[in-house]
């Protein structure tokens, strides 16, 4: 039976030998037909992962928001046909705030294999080092742009972590995490809690858990570096 491996990336420039086990390199290394967000960063780290890897001799399908559910099927062809395939997310996992998902659904349907391997999530290890609820979380991706909708948006996830026990993860482009911060600060208490998890894995890692209050008086700088926010009471 045809395999779809779901293959994490790094979320940034760390050596492959800190965050990604043995394995996943000997998996990348037999596959020739890789689904991607972006073909020349999907070569990149499939040339760091192993430098022998003859990168001119694999088939990329390039998936993003745009890829219509026709054209995503066209990309398993290789299944069909007997041949392993591999899901590279830009970073992170694939498949999780990714649009991955529609490539395992498909493969799914078909009774392909799907197996995930091993690596990392900005979402789990920014919960993992809050100190916040593992047990019960809830991963809301981007909140809506508008200030109005957006302030409407916190006091809401606020209140579901008070009332549910629950942990609300959220992320912001990068350029706007400042705004983003500013925000979440003048929406929510001065009682609730707040980590804000950037630059995940790298030398510059920054993961703090303080209260609104005590993140007032003083801002990391968050400009243009990938960040996770959660919410907890």
């Amino acid at each position: 039976m045809s395999t779809l491996y779901l293959i994490p990336t790094s979320l940034g420039e760390t050596s492959h030998d800190k965050i990604l086990p043995v394995y996943n390199t000997e998996v990348v290394s037999i596959l020739k037909f890789f689904i991607v967000e972006d073909v020349r960063t999907a070569r990149r780290f499939l040339k760091k992962a192993n430098p022998a890897i003859e990168i001119d001799s694999l088939t990329f399908f390039v998936l993003n928001q745009h890829t219509t559910t026709e054209e995503i099927s066209s990309f398993l062809k290789p299944l069909f046909d007997g041949n392993d395939m591999g899901v590279l997310s830009e970073a992170g996992c694939p498949a999780i705030a990714d649009p991955g998902a529609d490539v395992v659904a498909i493969a799914q349907k078909n009774n392909f294999r799907v197996v995930p391997l091993v690596g990392p999530s900005s979402i789990l290890l920014a919960l993992m080092a809050s100190g916040f609820n593992g047990q019960s979380f809830a991963f809301n991706g981007y909140l809506p742009i508008q200030p109005a909708e957006r302030a409407k948006a916190l006091r809401k996830l606020e209140s579901k972590a008070f009332a549910d026990n629950q942990s609300q993860i959220f992320i912001e482009t990068p350029y706007r995490n400042m705004k983003m911060l500013e925000e979440i600060l003048q929406s929510c208490q001065a009682h609730t809690r707040l980590c804000i998890a950037a630059d995940i894995t790298l030398e510059t890692e920054f993961i703090k858990t303080k209260t609104m209050k005590e993140w007032k008086t003083q801002l990391p700088e968050l400009s243009k570096r990938p960040c996770i926010f959660i919410i907890y009471k």
